[in-house]
């Protein structure tokens, strides 16, 4: 810490958005607008202007393409749909043809009349009385300024440039000053405005960056160069920290990472409870380069390879050879453990930029996704499966499909997987012949049909995002109703039961998939209910493991009783969290809410 005897410390508080305790530098990050230059045009310049401007569109666009992708490689599905927002802001049919319509009318440069028209639109959504769309005004403002820093023909300065473990203080942070951070390029965020379900903010406990928001005035309190400790923890914001403060804040630190290295000790032991129960740990995957963290991890295969990533974000689709060295590399380096690849789920929150294979749905969630894409594009469909397949030659490789509605889906995906492997052996190219394909069940009409699907099926992976998304009608990326996305509902518990046991029934093994199964507080319910495999992100599997290691199958069970007699979400949030804290002890504040 830097020599201050001079400077007073003093605390802000604010909201506490991403836990953690980190101090350093500060570094002021002053966002100001751009200067855009206004000058009139002639009338016959209008077209030239409104093609610059659909060139600036289409060019924003592609980067916030980019920017997805790369952010579910690092980060995920769900951190990376926080973009699908940005998407729909270029798509505002409103705020492209006001524009258009205000440089008819005032002859100016398109520039200046998109930025009057979107500081319109901004002014708008500010001054109304709900915290949703207060919320998605920085969403907004974010996708402006990259529209007109591509029609001037610069873009936008990253945080990453200003890295070197620095505290950064700003009035507000987007979604896309966050992603381009650098991994452990800034110790911590602090921002005037902005709350816990702030698009920046759910970026930055992602990145595991101790985030205080709404501190009002930090900026105007905080200079360059100031020593800063930011607690994510209790909302607290100490500048000029004293010794006193540091030392205790670094028992603080030093606990948490005592807590982590136990939970960590788990990796390389059996996934077991007490009582000899067992569970197979397998992991989420969307790239080749993760399978380092399989490993590190100790996961016992990959339970939910997803390929969406290959294919969105790029001028054309990957070819069969792309596509086969990609699946490949996964399966050869995780050899024999088992490898599950789930077929294309383009659609809904994943959209391509292929203009000839674009879907501009009000429904996306609910339309022409997934299996349903495949079975329309069947080539498409066929040269990955072809992929696949050959992948299957040089290890353990298992097909899952996404998004089965009903038996008929799952016939004509088999039927075609067939002729994939018939199209091989004629090729004579070594591929898996016995490969057979499961079905991924997240829709209620799956669920409630799965006896008639596990008679196609060789087993049955459940992806309990979507499946509570359509269970309780809940837009998962819409934060104006996220409230009522309950995993703890009645009607998610009981559909998962029913899946389980209707496999079972039938021979299938079922493995658990979304964020539920990465969460420790409902390993003993899913543990109860008969789950084979949890499918986690690499990294939430030691949590999980620890949890199922102090805890006894006889006591999960007891507990899913007392659970499944409930009919208030609340209350078997209150039963799993008493769980939890009976058998973590003092590991339990390192347990995520529920």
């Amino acid at each position: 810490m830097p020599d201050t005897p001079a400077k007073q410390e003093t605390i802000f508080k604010g909201v506490a958005a991403s836990p953690g305790v980190a101090h350093g530098l500060a570094f002021v990050l002053l966002q100001k607008e751009v200067e855009v230059p206004i000058y009139k045009i002639e009338e016959e310049k209008i077209p030239d202007e409104i093609r610059r401007f659909e060139e600036a569109i289409t060019q924003t666009g592609q980067e916030i393409s980019h920017l997805r992708t790369e952010v579910a490689e690092r980060l995920g599905e769900q951190e990376a749909q926080i973009f699908e927002a940005h998407l729909l802001v270029l798509e505002d049919k409103a705020l492209i043809d006001e524009t258009i319509h205000e440089m008819r009318t005032s002859k100016y440069n398109v520039d200046y009349c998109f930025h009057v028209v979107a500081k319109r639109f901004i002014e708008a959504f500010g001054n109304i009385d709900d915290a949703y769309i207060k919320e998605r005004v920085t969403d907004i403002r974010d996708v402006t300024r990259r529209v007109i820093h591509a029609l001037l023909g610069h873009s936008p300065a990253a945080l990453g440039k200003h890295e070197g473990q620095r505290v950064i203080v700003s009035e507000d942070l987007t979604p896309s000053d966050t992603a381009s951070i650098g991994k452990g390029g800034v110790s911590a965020f602090v921002t005037n405005v902005g709350s816990r379900t702030s698009h920046a903010v759910i970026m930055a406990r992602s990145l595991q960056v101790p985030a205080v928001v709404g501190l009002h005035d930090a900026t105007q309190h905080i200079d360059n160069g100031d020593y800063v400790l930011v607690d994510g923890y209790e909302g607290v914001v100490i500048v000029h920290p004293t010794e006193h403060t540091l030392y205790k804040y670094g028992r603080i630190q030093q606990r948490q990472r005592d807590i982590r290295k136990r939970i960590e000790s788990s990796i390389p032991l059996p996934s077991q409870t007490l009582d000899g129960a067992q569970v197979r740990l397998v992991a989420n995957i969307s790239e080749p380069s993760e399978v380092k963290d399989v490993l590190h991890f100790g996961a016992q295969g990959v339970g939910l390879y997803r390929t969406e990533g290959l294919f969105l974000g790029n001028d054309r689709f990957p070819t069969e050879e792309e596509q086969f060295h990609a699946y490949r590399t996964v399966v050869e380096e995780l050899k024999p453990l088992p490898v599950v690849i789930r077929t294309l789920d383009l659609g809904g929150d994943k959209r391509t930029n292929l203009t000839h294979f674009a879907n501009d749905e009000e429904n996306p969630f609910m339309g022409f996704r997934a299996i349903r894409f495949c079975l329309e594009h069947k080539d498409v469909f066929r040269e990955q499966l072809r992929a696949i397949l050959r992948a299957g030659a040089h290890g353990n490789v298992r097909i899952m499909y996404p998004m089965i509605s009903g038996v008929q889906e799952l016939i004509q995906a088999n039927h075609i997987l067939d002729e994939a492997k018939e199209e091989l052996r004629k090729r004579g190219v070594p591929y898996d012949a016995q490969a057979r394909a499961g079905s991924m069940i997240e829709i209620p009409g799956a669920a409630w049909t799965a006896d008639q699907i596990a008679t196609h099926s060789a087993f049955f992976s459940i992806g309990t995002n979507d499946l509570i998304q359509y269970t309780l009608a809940v837009d998962r990326v819409n934060d104006r109703v996220a409230h009522l996305y309950d995993p703890a509902h009645p009607a998610v518990l009981r559909s998962i039961r029913h899946i389980i046991t209707t496999a079972h029934e039938r021979g299938l093994p079922v493995s658990i998939c979304g964020e539920m199964a990465g969460d420790p507080l409902y390993t003993p319910l899913l543990l109860a209910f008969g789950a084979d495999d949890l499918s986690v992100a690499p990294s939430g599997l030691p949590d999980v493991k620890y949890l199922l290691r102090n805890i006894r199958m006889s006591e999960a069970k007891a507990l899913t009783e007392e659970v499944m007699a409930q009919s208030d979400p609340k209350i078997t949030a209150t039963l799993l969290r008493r769980f939890y804290n009976e058998h973590m002890g003092e590991l339990s504040d390192t347990s995520p809410g529920i």
